[in-house]
């Protein structure tokens, strides 16, 4: 029986989306439930943005704003974290570690991947047209290109109507 440390790391890549949402819950449901031993050691990683990359300048009056915007960014963190972990409870997931990194998800995804030595890194799709994909950049796509790692991208199917 493989203990924890010698598990290969499964980490999943959480935001405030319900695509991110979406990809956990399907994550859990194919690798960890109901598995009372499962395969990967699970790590979530939220990447928080820097305040001042979210308003987007640092001229005068930035110094007013960045501490209101900084623990804006902190609460949404804390929440991204706290759903997450409640999914992994509701699914009976116990044995997971949550990081929250400050930075551009492309950067701290791939870097968390290396630091943790991941075997799969796990991203939801927003299902962005090309348009909206070039201008704002696919964070899958970077590190479907980038991690070193497996990358799964996991789509939300679209409602049936």
């Amino acid at each position: 029986m493989a203990t924890s440390s010698e598990k290969q790391v499964m980490m999943v890549a959480v935001d405030e989306s319900e695509h991110s949402a979406y990809a956990l819950e399907w994550t859990l449901d194919h690798f960890f439930t109901p598995t009372p031993n499962p395969l990967f050691k699970l790590i979530l990683v939220h990447a928080r943005p820097s305040a001042i990359s979210t308003i987007g300048f640092a001229g005068p009056g930035a110094n007013n704003v960045l501490p209101i915007v900084d623990a804006d960014l902190k609460r949404t963190a804390a929440t991204v974290v706290e759903k997450a972990k409640e999914l992994c409870i509701k699914k009976s997931v116990n044995d997971v570690e949550v990081e929250v990194i400050e930075g551009d998800a492309r950067n701290v995804l791939c870097d968390a991947v290396d630091k943790h030595h991941a075997s799969i890194l796990v991203v939801g799709s927003h299902g962005y047209g090309a348009i909206k994909r070039a201008v704002l950049g696919s964070v899958s796509d970077y590190c479907a290109h980038h991690a070193h790692c497996t990358v799964m991208i996991v789509k939300k199917p679209k409602p049936k109507h």
